[in-house]
């Protein structure tokens, strides 16, 4: 037996020394370690360890590291007979050198836990397991006077103990300069307005607290703003809260520009913003919305963001599966169907992908652990690729959440013809062995059957908390800009909504209405938030995120591309094959029409299109950026099309109409309303001096491309 085994026995026989209670490793011991930053990543938690001593990552393996600290090196780390002297305790509180600093005070709450339960002979103890965690408050409003708030954590057992573990719990604040923690005080106080998110970790549960702080100096009344349905209900009582004024209504124009690009993509030709500004009937803007939803161009335009969202693009020689999907997605469209249909209809989609579209999800990743992080980021908004090699460590997913998901997947053979096959698994990294399939967070599955229908039908229960609010925060961003969780594929406690109440009703109306796409799209757009003016007031134009206003975003690659050639009148062919070599030719006149992104389009490049390898709802994964802007000014995207002879300008001219005419004309097809007295002055004056016809060209050129690279043009507003 060795000595260190010897003496553990001794200890063990003889009870607690001091005749207390022997601190339990698992609950008690290891969040010592992790309050101290021993097991982070940065730490002895990384995949090698430091200096031959290696944690789990944020004790998620309490057992290993039992063994770890109290059996390896023959266990030198503790001192059985001298529990002070133990390396354990003398290294990170400085006695020993140790190239982590000092993360223990030596006289502190932690090393005297540590000393005491290595004193009681260094027990793991009995199984003990944490099932609740909750903590006071989870949500506060802080008032203007005191921002300073108490927190309490408490931990429940299974065995039916309950205690007080706020001094082990490590406290995050998203932005340390907005908040800050106080762990000897047990406060956190508040330094800048706004609504701030802290993450509390307590053994493997991470929960997040909100607070609210005032982000204008005096009360606003907002008890008489216009409210169409409850998405105006949430919003102005946040607003209320935060003491942010909301800007004016966006007029008719504004309004019309607005909602025909966020529901065609289109930017409306003049005659539709005449007729829409000369109906005066109170009706008017949600029969607008009625319009524009049984439109052609909406199934268009949508069909392009569905492609988006779900990746679509032609894997290596078979542009045909592309087609396919593309063609099933716009009928699906069309034809109105519930969401949560589309969704089941792809997860159990078999046979030739060439013919049956939904099968082409299943080609989306190229092998099961592919599908699994593809699957969760699309239908349930989580990024569940974080449990691969460990378990989440800022969410609830483990590792048997994603292998059991992939081996759902396993057994899918994904060539032209997609089939579940006789044969195939995922191997679990932590136990060498085939991966059960596992609905994520929830439950095994039994058998060896298909267990797609399973996944399938679990979307469905109305304890799903995933499904819904992915699709309705997508919706949501799709037209406010900003979802109400950012990002929309990384839905987790620890990344709450700005608005979570809000979110929450838009959930469930979403449910109640058949997961009807068009029936959300047409609530946030009949809002009172929708309709604001992106005009900001001094008081709010510092609100990114609360809709106090409208935010402006710029227009994605394909509908900036395709407002150039509207407003232009020089329309874009993009004809070619994507990369294969026997993939048809594609021939489109409008880039959302493009159903292939390998399509060659050295515009849409440019102008920085998704090419949907990855998630195409990050910042990083579209826009042109510097690239675009430059070309936009000094290349051929829009000065070719501006001087054309074919262009709309040129005809313009051609026809004889006045100065006045012209810029009235392009105002109205770039910007969506009339010049305005100021801006028409300007023109007209400056148009009056240039004399000879090619003089008259060029001033009308320069006018043009000054409009087009105008940011009011190159974004939503």
């Amino acid at each position: 037996m060795a000595v260190a085994e010897f003496l553990l026995a001794v200890v063990l026989c003889a009870g607690d020394p001091a005749g207390g209670e022997i601190p339990h490793f698992d609950t008690e011991v290891m969040p010592v370690f992790t309050k101290a930053g021993c097991n982070a990543g940065a730490c002895h938690g990384s995949a090698a360890g430091r200096g031959g001593f290696k944690l789990s990552l944020l004790g998620g393996d309490a057992a290993a590291d039992y063994s770890t600290i109290v059996h390896q090196l023959e266990g030198r780390r503790i001192n059985l007979a001298r529990p002070a002297d133990s390396l354990l305790i003398r290294k990170p509180t400085g006695s020993l050198d140790h190239g982590g600093g000092e993360p223990l005070e030596y006289e502190g709450k932690g090393a005297k836990l540590l000393e005491s339960w290595i004193a009681a002979g260094a027990p793991r103890g009995r199984r003990r397991k944490l099932e609740d965690l909750s903590i006071e408050p989870r949500r506060a409003v802080v008032s203007p006077n005191d921002k300073s708030v108490p927190i309490r954590v408490t931990a429940r057992f299974d065995d039916g103990r309950t205690q007080d573990v706020t001094d082990w719990t490590v406290f995050t604040a998203a932005d340390s300069s907005a908040v800050e923690i106080d762990a000897a005080a047990r406060t956190a106080t508040v330094r800048r307005g706004g609504q701030h998110v802290v993450i509390a970790r307590f053994l493997d549960r991470v929960l997040p607290l909100q607070f609210i702080a005032p982000i204008g100096d005096a009360p606003v009344d907002l008890s008489q703003s216009p409210r169409r349905n409850f998405i105006d209900d949430h919003v102005l009582a946040a607003l209320q809260t935060l003491r942010l004024p909301i800007s004016p209504p966006a007029d008719d124009a504004m309004f019309l520009r607005r909602l025909s690009l966020d529901l065609t993509g289109r930017l409306p030709r003049p005659e539709q913003i005449e007729k829409f500004l000369a109906d005066d009937r109170a009706d008017k803007r949600e029969r607008l919305i009625d319009e524009m939803l049984d439109s052609q161009e909406f199934v268009e335009f949508w069909t392009w963001r569905l492609a988006q969202w779900l990746r679509i693009r032609s894997g290596p020689n078979d542009a045909a599966g592309t087609q396919a999907f593309h063609a099933w997605l716009k009928r699906q469209l069309k034809e109105r169907r519930s969401y949560l249909e589309i969704a089941e209809e792809m997860l159990t989609a078999t046979g030739d992908s060439h013919t049956v579209g939904p099968a082409n999800f299943h080609r989306a990743a190229g092998d099961a652990r592919g599908q699994a992080e593809y699957v969760s980021e699309l239908l349930l908004g989580v990024r569940l690729r974080c449990a691969n090699c460990h378990n989440h460590p800022l969410d609830r997913w483990t590792q048997d959440d994603y292998h059991g998901l992939a081996a759902i997947f396993a057994r899918m053979e994904r060539g032209q013809f997609v089939r579940f096959g006789p044969r195939g698994e995922v191997t679990h990294p932590a136990t060498g062995e085939p991966a059960v399939p596992r609905i994520p967070g929830t439950r095994f599955v039994e058998g060896k059957g298909d267990h797609r229908p399973d996944l399938a039908a679990w979307l469905a229960e109305k304890d799903n908390p995933y499904f819904a609010r992915t699709v309705v925060n997508r919706l949501w961003k799709a037209m406010m800009g900003r979802g109400l969780i950012e990002p929309t594929d990384d839905l987790r406690e620890t990344n709450p909504a700005m608005h979570p109440e809000l979110l929450a009703d838009l959930s469930t109306d979403f449910v109640k209405h058949d997961y009807d796409l068009c029936h959300t799209l047409k609530l946030i757009a009949a809002s009172a938030t929708y309709a604001r003016s992106s005009e900001t007031l001094a008081a709010n134009a510092g609100d990114d995120r609360f809709y106090s206003h409208a935010l402006s975003r710029p227009l994605e690659a394909e509908v900036l591309a395709d407002a150039i050639a509207d407003v232009t009148g020089v329309k874009d062919a993009y004809t070619g094959r994507a990369s294969q070599k026997d993939a048809p030719e594609t021939t489109a006149d409008r880039a959302v029409r493009i159903i292939d992104p390998a399509v060659p389009a050295e515009a849409l490049d440019i102008l920085g299109r998704c090419p949907r390898t990855e998630s195409c709802e990050t910042p990083a994964a579209t826009g042109g950026g510097l690239t675009a802007r430059l070309h936009l000014i000094n290349g051929p995207v829009v000065n070719a099309k501006i001087s054309s002879d074919d262009g709309r300008l040129r005809k313009l001219m051609a026809a004889g109409r006045s100065n006045e005419e012209i810029i009235c004309e392009m105002y109205s097809r770039a910007l969506g309303r009339p010049p305005r007295d100021d801006e028409l002055l300007h023109w007209t004056r400056a148009a009056v001096k240039a004399a000879s016809p090619d003089d008259r060209r060029r001033f009308f050129e320069d006018f043009c491309w000054a409009l087009l690279n105008c940011r009011e043009f190159s974004t939503n507003h």
